[in-house]
């Protein structure tokens, strides 16, 4: 029967078996609410052809979710109660959710967007209260037990009054009601905040997740944000659940430019060396569900199945194959494996050891010169270049462990990344 854990080292998630799983996500929050049968197929053979093994999605979504039907004229809950959720509706849920399965992935399901709790801003409205909170968190989770799911709560809300926390809380333990404890628990907070900022102690919060957003670009601040939940006691695992989207408008500046393949890798990379258990890919038209010439579109972008084969959308499974090469559970931050000028800004280079030593990712954003203190690695060393464009690999040479050596990447420049590879022989 389908389950995921924590690591022992409570950094990392694993299944049953005690193997890893690389929680590498697609945002989608609309998939249940705009989709009908025959694309929502389409999109989902997509995602896990390129590597995907997460999909997350929204059961009562952002836009117009209470109030504008699905493809087959359902709304997904009758007079707006919680308590009352419509059958043909969730019948095509369900649809969804089977087809992930077959296909082997997971979808982290969100019961409901962030306004529906804590309306903030949005079209809400607040329909939760502590009961009902309860009730339909025991509904989802009775008719989910036995599927590949991974609860996400939150819908880009903060949590930081009580009420609103014991409205979480509620849903959270009518979750696990229903499914017996059997899935995990995150929550998906707001711009540039982590869930741990505000429930890292809730026993029911399995994993943290945070948020670095779509405000500005060389956005270092994501290794930094996950670093600090890599550090917080108790240990949690942690993840990059929304950088910055892929042919979003930056900043939302819709006549200006947008993230491209290259934004996409830096928060990539820099929140998985930072400690992260995986991480989360967006699309500005995707996670929409987008038409071809929507209003909710940028001037110069296309509909959402034109958008599946965008770069970035290939280059993140790159990074899960690059990552599964190795035994990453034993990752962790080190950034003393640099012995000089660690970069500031775009061309911070960042780093993970294993911490019996036996390997290392190094993180190059700009192709710049890196010198390494080669005795943090246990044994003779090989050397490899991992191209995070294209999934290559280049065999540099071997090494001693000892002193200092000088590598410089194949090209430099914006755009031109790397990642160094260092393995004891």
């Amino acid at each position: 029967m389908w389950s995921l854990d924590v690591s022992a080292n409570r950094h990392y998630l694993v299944k049953p078996d005690g193997t890893p799983f690389f929680y590498l996500a697609d945002t989608a929050w609309e998939l249940f609410h705009r989709l009908d049968r025959v694309k929502a197929e389409a999109y989902l053979t997509n995602r896990a052809a390129k590597g995907f093994t997460v999909i997350q999605a929204v059961v009562l979504a952002e836009v117009g979710g209470l109030n504008v039907p699905n493809p087959y004229g359902n709304l997904p809950l009758h007079d707006l109660d919680p308590t009352q959720p419509n059958e043909a509706y969730f019948e095509h849920v369900d649809y969804i959710v089977n087809k992930a399965e077959e296909l082997g992935l997971v979808i982290g399901m969100l019961p409901t967007w962030g306004d529906k709790i804590n309306k903030m801003w949005g079209s809400g409205p607040e329909i939760f209260t502590p009961d009902n909170a309860g009730d339909f968190g025991a509904f989802l989770g009775k008719r989910y037990k036995h599927k590949p799911i991974i609860w996400i709560l939150g819908g880009d809300r903060p949590a930081p009054r009580q009420s609103t926390r014991d409205l979480w809380r509620a849903l959270a333990a009518g979750l696990h009601a229903g499914d017996g404890g059997r899935h995990l628990i995150t929550f998906h907070s707001w711009t540039h905040n982590s869930s741990s900022d505000y429930i890292h102690e809730e026993p029911w919060l399995d994993f943290n997740m945070l948020q670095t957003a779509h405000v500005v670009t060389n956005n270092v601040v994501c290794y930094w944000q996950v670093y600090a939940d890599y550090l917080r006691q108790p240990p949690k695992p942690t993840l990059n659940g929304e950088p910055c989207y892929e042919a979003s408008p930056i900043a939302g500046d819709v006549a200006g430019a947008c993230f491209d393949d290259f934004d996409i890798r830096q928060s990539t990379y820099w929140s998985l060396l930072a400690g992260g258990c995986g991480v989360t890919y967006g699309c500005h038209l995707i996670w929409q569900m987008l038409g071809e010439g929507s209003d909710r579109a940028h001037v110069e972008a296309k509909g959402w199945e034109q958008a599946l084969d965008l770069p970035g959308s290939f280059q993140v499974g790159y990074a899960r194959q690059l990552y599964e090469s190795r035994a990453y559970t034993k990752l962790r931050t080190d950034q003393a494996l640099i012995a000089d000028w660690q970069g500031y800004m775009g061309e911070f280079k960042a780093v993970a050891l294993a911490d019996d030593g036996s390997f290392a990712f190094i993180y190059i954003p700009t192709g710049t010169r890196v010198g390494i203190a080669m005795e943090k690695i246990c044994s003779q060393v090989r050397a490899q270049w991992f191209d995070p464009r294209t999934g290559a690999w280049t065999l540099i040479d071997a090494y001693p462990n000892t002193g200092l050596q000088s590598f410089t990447p194949p090209s430099s420049g914006r755009g031109h990344d790397w990642v160094l590879v260092l393995d004891a022989v």
